[in-house]
């Protein structure tokens, strides 16, 4: 087969019919966790400016520096495909003053996202996130009613071996300290980094902790921890959140490394990882934490918020693996509406909306003109019930239902035909 002139660009791909049943299910799992702890849904422009990002996750990250889609306009604005959700949303808390509404302000989103970096199994430069955004309350029963609803949406997928992986990174009080300690440490093991982390030694070394580079993982094994340099207020604030966890019966573990790879984060960050039956871990799913200096990095007021997101795409690939439920079934027509001529088309058309404000799903095939083709059709489907209309059918109004268990044929007046066909599908 010779290669076709058009395809899709590297790491983009279509979401075929396929796939979509899953994307659906996702959806409406995360709308109605969402929906049950008032979150309201949000859904900011694909482009924005690019300094909303560059001021909000760093010039030094992976993201900015290397994986933004940004360009000038017409106009010579400076903007980009949007990388990730949280800076948009709280972008849109300021410029909407949502500041004046109770708080917090609970959001979640779910679109497109695009990151420029090396396509990988599960990972495209376009692909999907929902999320969940609190805005405007610092209480660490937050941080706790995030990771909870993050995992209520895993657990209602059909994942079963989850582990939620927390840390705290400090904030502007402790962190700044520990950065010295963490720089000292790295610097005297500069020559066993990889080239990146030795230039985010100078940057940014909390970074470093979040590379997966193997050499670096050695390094890191053996670095001080940021728990044991916490200041008294974000050792009591992630000591709370803790007592919430166990308070729920939550899964988790200290990650000590953990700091995540965004420069907005302050004190708790998470992850949910899966596992398999003994403990291994085998991939994250989800993860997020508090960003109580974003709002300030917008030029806005002090103003706490924490947040987290997952990649649709990945649990996609794990759902469809696995065989994964999709949910309920939607009802499979039991009626297949078969039509020969013109008139008996238009007619036909016009019997099939009534069905459908019947809420009776109905199958057919109005391209098809040949009875024999459409026969056959309803005869792959297994469908039970075959409506028969025909040219002089339309002229005197009435239909020709076929058993296609039995083979008997009966005549139903054209009025009738809704209501006679919903009393016999009861009986099924």
């Amino acid at each position: 087969m010779s290669k076709i002139k058009y395809q899709t660009l590297t790491g983009m791909h279509d979401v075929l019919p396929e796939d979509q049943i899953y994307f659906k299910r996702i959806n409406k799992v995360v709308e109605s966790v969402a929906g049950y702890y008032s979150f309201d849904k949000i859904e900011t422009p694909i482009l924005e400016f690019a300094e909303v990002f560059q001021k909000a996750i760093g010039d030094d990250t992976d993201i900015v520096g290397k994986e933004m889609y940004s360009f000038r306009t017409k106009g010579n604005d400076l903007v980009c495909l949007r990388p990730e959700g949280t800076a948009p949303v709280m972008r849109s808390y300021l410029e909407h003053g949502m500041h004046n509404l109770p708080q917090p302000v609970k959001l979640w989103y779910q679109g497109p996202f695009f990151r420029y970096e090396r396509p990988q199994a599960g990972r495209f430069r376009q692909f999907h996130q929902f999320g969940f955004e609190a805005i405007g309350d610092a209480n660490p029963a937050i941080d706790s009613q995030i990771i909870q609803m993050s995992y209520d949406v895993l657990k209602e997928l059909g994942f079963k071996h989850l582990t939620i992986e927390v840390n705290s990174i400090g904030d502007s009080e402790c962190r700044p300290y520990f950065k010295k300690i963490l720089t000292s440490y790295f610097k005297s093991r500069k020559s066993s980094l990889c080239t990146d982390c030795q230039r985010r030694l100078k940057d940014n070394p909390l970074r470093i902790l979040d590379c997966k580079e193997e050499k670096c993982q050695r390094v890191k094994a053996g670095a001080p921890q940021i728990i044991d340099h916490l200041c008294e207020k974000c050792h009591a604030h992630f000591k709370q959140v803790l007592e919430f966890l166990d308070e729920f019966e939550l899964p988790y573990t200290l990650n000590p490394y953990l700091v995540r790879g965004l420069d907005y984060y302050t004190k708790t960050v998470f992850e949910i990882v899966e596992t398999s039956e003994d403990g291994k871990a085998l991939g994250t799913l989800t993860g997020g934490g508090r960003y109580d200096n974003l709002s300030k990095a917008f030029g806005g007021r002090d103003t706490p918020g924490c947040g987290a997101a997952a990649g649709m795409e990945r649990i996609v690939t794990l759902m469809k693996s696995r065989e994964m439920k999709t949910g309920p079934k939607t009802d499979e027509p039991k009626i297949f509406l078969a039509q020969l001529g013109k008139l008996a088309k238009r007619k036909g058309m016009k019997l099939f909306e009534e069905f459908r404000d019947a809420k009776i799903p109905v199958a057919e095939s109005f391209s098809k003109d040949s009875l024999k083709a459409q026969l056959r059709a309803a005869n792959k489907m297994k469908i039970k019930w075959v409506l028969i209309f025909g040219q002089k059918e339309a002229l005197e109004d009435f239909i020709v239902l076929r058993d296609m268990d039995t083979g008997t044929q009966t005549e139903i007046k054209l009025n009738k035909v809704v209501s006679e066909m919903k009393e016999k599908i009861k009986k099924v």
